[in-house]
């Protein structure tokens, strides 16, 4: 064999063998996504995402890709025999990229499915409500991403600012309702130019992020901050963002009183009147900066009173030489149990969901939890309810009937109820969304 001959076998190859790893990967990747498709479409109705999420024209898709790879979480689309699909709908936090990245125009962003809308507040560009005065920003008004909530916040401030509503026989300027990054935004921008603020939280400064997992990864990219400056990281935890909020309060000297849930708003002559259980406030302007979550939704059962039922999880530490619960089938489950398990303290990890497989999660969390489940250290009782908690067991019932377990400790993690009784009871219009509009 010649050298010429040689030489062109040798470029053959070099071309033939990154080909054919690209083809291998591709048809892993188009398996895959057929995998999730087809199991997304099999739970229908039971997955309705609260946020904006890509809806993709088939019949424009040219299959380029683009949006797959614009997308910052990396497992909401994929292409699925030649079109790109959504395979992880509660994936999606309303980034936005793979509608800027499509070439051809063939995403749009919508609320809720065809069958089933989300029921979500009706505001204006401002992110005003029916209610002059009142905001709604952040993930109550259909925006999970933190950087979406941060600008939100900044601008229904900004529209405040401009109105000039202002009230000398008000105890504010503006009452800001959530401590979370919609809240903190909002508030910032308000302190900048001289407005006097009260920040009222139900739970802890920070908001739901406190809550969050240990060194969980939370978002990535830079911040700007009205009257506090940019924050540049390129990814940040959750202790990073902790320390943020916490540096932005001291700095800003934050007026904030945690604990306090709001039950109640009212038209007064001062403008809106405030209130929870032991506090109460006027200000003409009031910024609902709250999640959808609301209050934790309980499960309702004989036990559910004892005090080794917990509905968040701030570190693994209380959990140790524990036999653990967690009840629930979504993100907030799967991070309970992965946290746990990387703690390594616990005598037990256990996670109960009513459900056969776990779908209602992030593609990546998911793997990481069955990974677990695989190697034993996590146990997994799918298709199963809690009947019933007694200090020392947890019954489930399932497909065999019920059965008991050792347990010291239960987490639930099964979503919070909706603030929605709040706003009807101000007046704010509720309008469903639905993928079709």
């Amino acid at each position: 064999m010649d050298t010429s001959t040689l030489i062109l076998i040798g470029l053959v190859t070099v071309v033939l063998i990154p080909w054919s790893l690209w083809k291998w990967s591709d048809h892993r990747k188009n398996k895959l996504g057929q995998t999730l498709h087809r199991d997304i479409a099999a739970l229908g109705d039971d997955v309705v995402p609260i946020s904006l999420h890509p809806e993709v024209k088939l019949e424009t898709c040219i299959g380029s890709g683009a949006c797959t790879r614009a997308c910052p979480e990396h497992e909401v689309l994929m292409l699925v025999d030649g079109h790109a699909k959504l395979v992880n709908p509660l994936s999606c936090v309303g980034h936005g990229e793979c509608l800027r990245a499509c070439p051809v125009g063939a995403i749009s962003l919508v609320f809720g499915t065809a069958t089933r809308g989300v029921e979500l507040p009706r505001v204006n560009t401002n992110f005003e409500t029916s209610q002059q005065g009142i905001y709604i920003v952040g993930e109550l008004g259909g925006m999970g991403l933190i950087r979406n909530a941060i600008e939100q916040g900044r601008q229904a401030a900004m529209a405040i600012i401009k109105a000039g509503r202002r009230s000398v026989v008000a105890d504010y300027d503006a009452i800001v309702v959530g401590a979370g990054p919609a809240g903190i935004s909002a508030s910032l921008a308000l302190i900048s130019h001289g407005m006097r603020i009260q920040i009222v939280e139900q739970g802890l400064y920070g908001g739901t992020i406190r809550h969050y997992p240990r060194a969980k990864i939370v978002m990535s990219g830079n911040l700007d901050f009205p009257g506090y400056g940019k924050v540049r990281r390129q990814t940040m935890s959750k202790e990073d963002l902790v320390e943020l909020w916490d540096d932005i309060r001291e700095r800003m000297q934050f007026p904030v009183r945690e604990g306090e849930k709001i039950e109640r708003i009212a038209k007064t002559d001062a403008g809106w009147a405030v209130s929870s259980a032991g506090w109460n406030s006027t200000a003409p302007n009031v910024i609902l900066a709250l999640g959808r979550r609301g209050a934790p939704r309980e499960l309702g059962i004989p036990g559910e009173e004892l005090n080794k039922v917990h509905y968040r999880v701030i570190e693994p530490e209380p959990f140790a030489d524990k036999h653990v619960l967690i009840i629930g089938g979504g993100n907030a489950a799967a991070d309970c149990a992965i946290a746990l398990a990387d703690a390594g303290a616990s005598k037990s990890i256990s996670i109960s969901y009513r459900k056969q497989e776990f779908m209602r999660m992030r593609l990546s969390v998911r793997q990481r939890l069955m990974t677990l489940i695989e190697g034993g250290q996590v146990n997994a009782y799918l298709g199963t309810e809690p009947v019933s908690i007694a200090e020392t067991t947890v019954t489930l019932k399932g497909n065999k009937g019920e059965f008991a377990l050792v347990n010291d400790a239960v987490i639930v993690q099964i979503g919070g109820t909706l603030p929605n009784d709040l706003l009807r009871s101000v007046g704010i219009e509720l309008v469903e969304k639905f993928a079709e509009a």
